[in-house]
């Protein structure tokens, strides 16, 4: 659906049942997506599409960060790590609903990186998160455990090293599958045992790295 504002966008994603919680509609009524997007490359910053981004890569459609910030029920306090820094966008959002905790926001591609801190760099409400370059298969464990963990690419199985940093009472939203369809998992780690419930049907870009696609 083409939509022509900010908040023609978010009232519709309310509308529809994507964003059910005021801290989420707040957060994405505070956050442009127009922001993070090159106008080179899209003059349509608010449809409900994936938009590319360049070097391969999308920012995901406003429903699907939609529902993943409502699954993974972030606070103010929560430490959270991303993986698929992107654009900056979803990590501006996680940086807005933990305001009072911190964002770790990994990418492996330098040039999107380079973007990406950019783009943060511009927005007044992404002050704790902190970006990092590298093979976000493997997560950052000098930081860990991470209350939230964020996967915004796709990968064959749930890495190893994210089961471990994710801490007790975590929460992790992961797309699961082929390079070509997914499904979208929310991770729940209680008493260091782990329950996987499958959400959604997606289609994400591959994560690339040592627990990803080769």
């Amino acid at each position: 659906m083409d939509m022509t504002s900010l908040k023609e966008m978010v009232d519709t994603l309310s509308a529809e049942g994507y964003i059910h919680t005021e801290r989420v509609k707040e957060a994405m009524l505070s956050i442009d997506r127009r922001d993070f997007i090159d106008e080179l490359l899209s003059n349509e910053p608010y449809v409900d599409t994936p938009l590319y981004i360049g070097e391969g890569q999308t920012i995901s459609a406003p429903h699907m960060v939609a529902i993943m910030l409502e699954l993974s029920e972030i606070n103010e306090t929560s430490k959270i790590l991303e993986i698929g820094t992107g654009s900056g966008y979803n990590a501006a959002l996680l940086s807005f609903l933990a305001n009072r905790g911190a964002v770790f926001t990994i990418e492996t591609n330098r040039v999107i990186y380079n973007r990406a801190v950019l783009n943060l760099s511009k927005c007044k409400y992404a002050k704790n998160v902190v970006t990092l370059l590298g093979d976000g298969s493997q997560g950052y464990e000098k930081n860990s455990p991470y209350d939230r963990i964020v996967v915004t690419c796709a990968v064959p199985s749930v890495p190893e090293p994210l089961i471990n940093q994710l801490s007790d009472n975590g929460r992790m939203v992961i797309p699961v599958g082929s390079m070509d369809y997914q499904r979208l998992y929310l991770i729940e780690k209680n008493s260091n045992k782990i329950k996987k419930s499958i959400m959604a049907d997606v289609i994400f870009v591959p994560l690339i790295g040592k627990f990803g696609f080769k």
